[in-house]
């Protein structure tokens, strides 16, 4: 998505409240210090923004998560804030196609003394799921999920983590309301970002029809879907 497409809030001054009032005063410096790095990187919006990573920070903590996975790393944002509430002891499965993107946040994961909870993967994420899913002391092992890579994709990852995660855990979707562009006419979007939007459409009536999952679609930054497994 653009940076400059229209905010889920459809109003500038309100988000910007929201983020000065709630969320900026209580950043860690170094998620901060990473944010604004992220920023000035090519295709800086891709990052999981500040407010949706205050509520995620809530969940870990509410879950006490210690076993996670994360498909789509970019600059680490995300990651650093889950390695950030988990326990010492608490690992992260992190996979992303782009190594690169993800040496950009790593020495802020270094510097918050977490680099040893996380297990980066350079590669698709399907075929790394799959093989997870052929060990059967995998299953239902995960407490918490969070996705924010291609979402064409977004069903078939829902469909290998569901297995994955516990009974009771969460798994948290990013970016499924695309900047409100899912309730506008698709003659009305521009054309390079239908495919999204066809695609989030697609998983958005998929998560609210699945009975394995209890569902809640937050306004959360470009949209946060949070699923809770309970079968």
């Amino acid at each position: 998505m653009d940076s400059d497409a229209p905010v889920i809030l459809q109003s500038e001054k309100l988000a910007k409240y929201i983020v000065e009032t709630a969320v900026y005063p209580r950043e860690p410096q170094l998620l901060k210090e990473l944010r604004e790095l992220t920023q000035n990187y090519p295709r800086g919006f891709m990052g999981t923004s500040p407010e949706s990573g205050q509520l995620l920070s809530i969940l870990l903590k509410l879950l006490n998560a210690k076993k996670t996975i994360e498909i789509g790393v970019f600059t680490g944002y995300s990651l650093l804030l889950t390695a950030l509430n988990i326990p010492l002891d608490g690992k992260i499965t992190a996979i992303d196609i782009d190594r690169k993107a993800y040496e950009v946040g790593l020495p802020f994961i270094k510097k918050a003394g977490v680099e040893h909870k996380i297990d980066f993967i350079e590669s698709p994420a399907l075929p790394i799921l799959d093989k997870l899913l052929q060990d059967p002391s995998n299953l239902g092992t995960y407490d918490f999920a969070f996705i924010d890579a291609d979402k064409w994709s977004y069903v078939k990852y829902h469909e290998r983590l569901i297995n994955l995660v516990k009974v009771g855990g969460l798994l948290v979707y990013d970016d499924t309301l695309l900047g409100g562009y899912v309730v506008w006419p698709e003659e009305d979007v521009e054309a390079s970002h239908r495919p999204y939007r066809k695609a989030l459409i697609e998983v958005n009536d998929a998560l609210a029809t699945d009975p394995r999952v209890e569902i809640a679609l937050a306004s959360v930054g470009d949209g946060l879907t949070i699923c809770r497994r309970i079968a």
